[in-house]
């Protein structure tokens, strides 16, 4: 990990870390921006950097400056629709540390980055100390999404599996917080 710096982003770091989360959206998602989504992309500042019981970390690359990763938390939990009801009441939003857009570029994975940067997120949510769970989803195609959430965490809805319809095609998962 000496090859990069995992900080709190800054306003430096927008520009770039809006870069890493767009790509992600186009190349591993296949859904390219879709605004109702991906606002929090567009506009970090206001959804994780200026909001003080939010967080956006990066990943910096000590050898050209730039963004190699991402990871955000939140406060909001997840809505229904689309999520089933069931996760939206167990999940709600004031209590729930939600981790979002933990990304990494293909150049810089198998590094380790994501397990720092969601290591960074969760004493980010332990000091806060309103946070009661913290819950996720991924979308099972992103590349090593599900083997690193399956370390951490609990898959609580596979909803290809339980949702008619299959639902959204997400993996919503609860990491452990104590």
């Amino acid at each position: 990990m000496r090859d990069y710096i995992i900080r709190e982003a800054t306003t430096a770091d927008v520009d770039g870390a809006r870069v890493v989360m767009l790509d992600t959206v186009y190349r591993d998602f296949d859904t390219g921006y879709v605004p109702r989504w991906h606002a929090d992309i567009i506009d970090p500042v206001s959804f994780y950097i200026a909001p003080p019981r939010h967080t956006l970390l990066v990943a910096v690359d000590r050898r050209d400056g730039t963004v190699a990763a991402t990871a955000a938390l939140d406060a909001r939990g997840p809505a229904h629709p689309p999520n089933p009801r069931w996760l939206a009441e167990r999940f709600p939003s004031g209590e729930t540390a939600q981790l979002r857009r933990v990304y990494v570029r293909p150049e810089h994975r198998r590094r380790g980055l994501a397990r720092q940067l969601v290591e960074g997120l969760l004493e980010f949510a332990r000091a806060d100390g309103g946070y009661r769970s913290v819950y996720l989803h991924t979308y099972p195609h992103s590349p090593g999404a599900m083997g690193l959430w399956r370390t951490l965490g609990k898959v609580l809805c596979d909803e290809r599996e339980e949702v008619p319809g299959g639902g959204s095609g997400v993996v919503h998962f609860e990491i452990p917080f104590s």
